[in-house]
């Protein structure tokens, strides 16, 4: 090959410019500018010469090669642009019924759309929204719901203490293990009639796996006023579960225990196959489905806030709002909720 020279320079530049200047596609284009400027065109080949010419000339030579480089890439440039433009004329003119591009936007996340689902339901039965602290006092996780020092029902929670230790050498301190001590901090605060529902996360101590989380929300319900009876509560979560689930919804109660209601229950939603279709509502193969604790508040929890227990009765209930949008939504596994798979939040 020639040594690099000015004079070669200049001819190579309008060499390849002519060359430009001659092509009416794109991919002709592409070809160029790998036969040119690449790695291994001829005019990268050219530069590489440079090396073995004396440093006046090399210098020389150098500031013309660069100058040449900077024109042919504004050249390829501006060919690349005119080219476009021409195929875009040349092509179908835009069809401006075309829907647009969609735009990315924000949602609220699953749970917490059925957090304010379920809040909604009890707000139009006339229910206020309460929140309480998630760094809770023993006092009232346990103590004032009938769940003395040493009782074994404190069993039915794993709870997560804060390590903190009082003068007393206690440990007074821990993260919530239900809402329900808002029960209690609620009916210190004011006197009867009560009508609340208390969303909030809460924490135990325990594996996770497709049904188990050891953080998880929950919402609790509390009325408390004079002639309140389990009817009352029947009437009330039927209500909610035909608000949430449809309106052909059956429920049924089943006696359980919880400390602080008395007499206690467990709620399960109807399951049953259509006739028509052989389809449940949720796809689960029972017929019955347990979607919440409840119960009449215990007559010493009212005791402990105050309240005479003679004169006013009251219910109680807890869900877990994942549980219901697993329900509702069909979601076989509890850590989708937690686990920022967008292909899992996108749906929602």
């Amino acid at each position: 090959s020639q040594p690099p020279t000015p004079e070669l320079v200049d001819q190579l530049t309008q060499t390849a410019l002519t060359a430009l200047g001659a092509i009416s596609d794109g991919a002709a284009v592409e070809e160029w500018r790998v036969s040119w400027l690449g790695r291994r065109g001829q005019f990268t080949g050219l530069l590489r010469g440079l090396s073995g010419l004396d440093p006046d000339l090399r210098r020389e030579v150098g500031g013309r090669a660069n100058q040449a480089k900077n024109t042919l890439e504004e050249a390829l440039a501006r060919r690349t642009r005119e080219i476009a433009q021409a195929e875009l004329e040349a092509s179908d003119r835009l069809d401006v019924t075309l829907p647009g591009r969609p735009i990315i936007t924000g949602r609220l996340h699953p749970t917490t759309q059925i957090v304010r689902e379920i809040c909604q339901a009890f707000m139009a039965m006339g229910f206020s929204v309460v929140e309480g602290p998630e760094v809770e006092l023993d006092h009232y996780n346990f103590e004032m719901l009938n769940i003395p020092s040493g009782h074994p029902a404190r069993d039915m929670w794993n709870s997560l203490w804060v390590d903190y230790v009082n003068e007393a050498g206690e440990q007074p301190m821990l993260l919530r293990t239900h809402t329900s001590p808002m029960q209690a901090r609620v009916m210190e605060a004011q006197e009867p009639p009560v009508r609340v529902v208390v969303p909030g996360k809460c924490y135990r101590y325990e594996a996770t796996d497709a049904t188990h989380e050891w953080h998880f929300y929950q919402v609790e319900g509390l009325a408390v006023a004079e002639g309140i009876t389990f009817a009352d509560l029947k009437g009330t979560l039927y209500e909610f579960a035909r608000r949430v689930f449809g309106e052909d919804r059956q429920i049924r109660f089943r006696c359980d225990y919880f400390p602080f209601v008395e007499p206690g229950v467990d709620m399960s939603i109807s399951n049953f196959r259509d006739p028509a279709t052989g389809k449940r509502p949720i796809n689960r193969d029972e017929d019955w489905i347990e979607i919440m604790g409840a119960g009449m508040v215990h007559p010493k929890v009212l005791a402990g806030v105050g309240y005479d227990p003679d004169r006013y009765t009251g219910f109680a209930f807890g869900m877990g709002p994942e549980r219901i949008g697993m329900l509702k939504y069909g979601i076989d596994d509890i850590r989708h909720f937690y686990s920022n798979d967008v292909r899992f939040l996108r749906q929602f």
